[in-house]
């Protein structure tokens, strides 16, 4: 940084060239725009409380910050607790990554890692991210996760292996919008029975409380709110498919979908109506 490096108005400016970027990191790591958000502008107030005079790449800097703030909002969550790294099966010698193959799996994965997002830890998540979607050097990736850059290595390397195992969503809006349809009024009538059909066994449905898994407990926690259900409008959110509760006509609550084979893999909940009302939201012809 040369020019007036401590002015706020000019780190301002470079942190807005970087957010795009930065959001994008966050949202593949915690799977929720509004936390990813919030991860984001934890990094601006650390930006503007550290002394970044000697920092030659801002960009990297930033990137490190919100892996950082990631990796803590992950470790907070209740529902995942951190394996250690000798857990589990031995780590095969011939993991080193293929440039070609791993440039086809950033471009297409960021659908199919919302799907197994939960099945992974967020060492794991961190250090696959960073590294295989975003090139940041696995030296780096180990110093936010507190491990050798060897064990980032094989944290990746795991990681890796889960999501191309993953399948893969659905994207005919068509096709998601009939399981959407089914969901929503299996919800309205308080059909446990009828929601389990429309989910996949593992799916999982995240909310700014926490995070549901399984059929039976999202279902349960569907049935519960029919009330809603009944005031909710079918509607793309993002461009994604989705539904928003309504309240004298303003979005109160959106559920945004991923399906893979006709059944529903992940719900993301927006439950702030604040941040409701700030996406971008198109209703649907019912």
């Amino acid at each position: 940084m040369t020019d007036a490096p401590h002015s706020s108005e000019f780190l301002a400016e470079r942190f807005e060239s970087h957010r795009s970027h930065l959001h994008a990191v966050a949202y593949r790591m915690l799977g929720s725009r509004a936390e990813a958000e919030d991860a984001v502008q934890e990094a601006w107030f650390r930006l503007s409380r550290s002394d970044t005079g000697q920092v030659d790449n801002l960009g990297g800097w930033l990137t490190t910050v919100v892996g950082r703030v990631c990796l803590d909002m992950l470790r907070s969550r209740k529902s995942r607790a951190e394996q250690p790294l000798d857990s589990g099966a031995p780590v095969p010698a011939d993991v080193a990554p293929d440039p070609e193959r791993d440039a086809l799996l950033a471009d297409s994965v960021g659908a199919a890692l919302l799907v197994v997002l939960e099945t992974l830890t967020p060492a794991e998540r961190l250090a696959f991210v960073l590294h295989d979607l975003f090139a940041v050097p696995f030296e780096e990736v180990a110093t936010i996760v507190g491990r050798t850059p060897t064990a980032a290595r094989q944290l990746a390397s795991r990681a890796r292996r889960r999501v191309q195992g993953a399948e893969a969503p659905d994207t005919d809006l068509v096709r998601q919008r009939r399981v959407v349809d089914a969901f929503l009024a299996a919800a309205r009538d308080g059909d446990f029975d009828a929601l389990v059909e429309v989910l996949d066994p593992d799916v999982v449905a995240r909310h700014e409380g926490g995070v549901l898994t399984g059929a039976a407990a999202v279902a349960a926690g569907a049935a519960s709110y029919a009330h809603l259900a009944r005031v909710a409008r079918p509607a793309l959110i993002g461009g994604a498919t989705g539904i928003v509760v309504l309240v004298d006509g303003r979005p109160e609550r959106t559920l945004t979908f991923t399906v893979a084979h006709d059944r529903i893999t992940v719900i993301d909940i927006t439950d702030d109506p604040a941040r409701a009302a700030e996406l971008d939201i198109t209703l649907l012809d019912v």
